[in-house]
């Protein structure tokens, strides 16, 4: 499909009408909260929440190495907790973000504190915290709460930049009240004393665990050598897992042939439109991101659209990524997974549009599944990259010029004069 076609009707949200900001969009959220509130005061029996709990985890990263290690439980009456597990699923279901925040209220996150060595740790609270994160399906736990839960309605009517997560409360014990499934090739990975964390992803991923999957079990120390096993902070281990898949997947594809066409594929979800331009040449990969006022990152409304890119070459990046942070590694990885099926490599530039419908963060799982999913429609085509810039370019909320001097992947493409008038 011609790339014109392909994005006619696509324009920039100058012309929508402003959505109002998080105080006015969350009275759903606060009310659901009051549900939560209330099914906690029924499932606690004594100073003991006793139920099901999601196959979750959470680790904290303040006060590193004493961590806060937490167990998240779904405390909503009839809840299904294989649902409030962070996955593809939710992108799949089309959630919006009012029904990631209600997944995320309904968790209560029953912490205490631990040191992150715990390679030999399977008894008390941490213990059963990494049982937790290895089933492959919900536990039924009993904790034992020394505090009641602090819920805090400022966090979700004032979100920052931190995804909101659910009330806590302090735990003084955890206990299975069932035994945990646990994966085969999980048990593998923790009983190879010797084996590196990062060919331990791999392995998992590549017999058909998401990173979802190796995530949880990265974070609680499941995986590599049994010394350096460590509980690894929730942000810290996502990141850690995309970075570590896509260097797999990079030298997957990199004797691959070149794709042979220059193609674009669009794809949006809640308030983010992504464009994803692909082109015959080695791997190159680049994310550009530009976030509108009023957005979560950028909250004047009458500022300026803010722009943050990173990029790499054929043998990757020696450092990590500021700027663009986590939603780096998670882009990257759509892109080579992508590749990596189509048996191609590619230069790859990744145009990230934040508007301010994305009024709340929900994690970076939603730009790792938005663009995993870009490339499920047929995409337009352009003749060469130049062009397919030109052509994208006009429906994006910055000009040619602010992208030129942002991205180095688009700095050759040459501006016309109106792009300085």
């Amino acid at each position: 499909m011609r790339l014109d076609d392909y994005i006619e009707g696509l324009q920039p949200d100058e012309d929508v009408q402003r959505r109002q900001l998080a105080e006015e969009k969350s009275y759903e959220v606060l009310e659901y909260l009051d549900d939560v509130e209330s099914g906690f005061e029924s499932a606690v029996q004594g100073d003991t929440l006793v139920g099901a709990t999601a196959p979750s985890v959470f680790v904290g990263r303040s006060s590193y190495p004493n961590v806060s290690a937490g167990i998240l439980s779904p405390v909503a009456g009839g809840a299904d907790p294989e649902e409030y597990a962070t996955s593809g699923e939710w992108y799949q279901q089309g959630l919006d973000i009012d029904n990631v925040l209600q997944y995320r209220t309904g968790l209560l996150n029953s912490r205490r504190s631990a040191n992150v060595n715990v390679h030999d740790v399977w008894d008390g609270f941490v213990g059963t915290q990494r049982e937790v994160a290895m089933a492959d399906r919900p536990v039924d736990v009993e904790i034992g709460l020394s505090d009641t839960p602090d819920f805090d309605a400022s966090e979700y009517t004032n979100p920052a930049a931190n995804a909101p997560s659910g009330p806590n409360a302090s735990a003084e014990s955890a206990a299975l009240t069932e035994n945990p499934h646990v994966p085969r090739y999980v048990e593998k990975t923790l009983e190879d004393d010797d084996w590196a964390a990062e060919g331990a992803m791999t392995y998992l991923y590549r017999r058909g665990f998401d990173v979802y999957d190796i995530n949880r079990v990265l974070s609680v120390g499941a995986l590599g050598q049994a010394d350096h096993r460590r509980l690894v902070p929730t942000r810290w281990s996502i990141t850690a897992v995309d970075d570590t898949i896509g260097q797999f997947l990079r030298g997957r594809i990199r004797d691959n042939p070149s794709v042979n066409r220059v193609t674009v594929h669009v794809n949006e979800y809640m308030g983010n439109r992504y464009w994803v331009v692909l082109a015959p040449g080695s791997w190159e990969y680049e994310l550009v991101e530009m976030k509108a006022p009023g957005s979560i990152w950028n909250p004047d409304p009458a500022g300026d659209i803010w722009m943050a890119s990173a990029s790499e070459g054929y043998e990757g990046r020696t450092g990590y990524v500021d700027e663009t942070a986590g939603a780096y590694y998670a882009s990257r990885l759509g892109v080579l997974e992508h590749l990596d099926s189509i048996g191609r490599q590619a230069k790859a530039l990744v145009l990230r549009e934040v508007s301010d419908d994305y009024w709340a963060p929900v994690g970076v799982w939603q730009v790792r599944e938005s663009v995993r999913n870009a490339f499920d429609t047929e995409p337009g085509e352009s003749e060469s990259f130049h062009g397919a810039v030109r052509e994208v370019v006009d429906h994006l909320p910055v000009s040619l010029a602010a992208l030129r001097r942002k991205s180095s992947m688009v700095a050759g493409v040459q501006s016309d004069l109106s792009e300085f008038s």
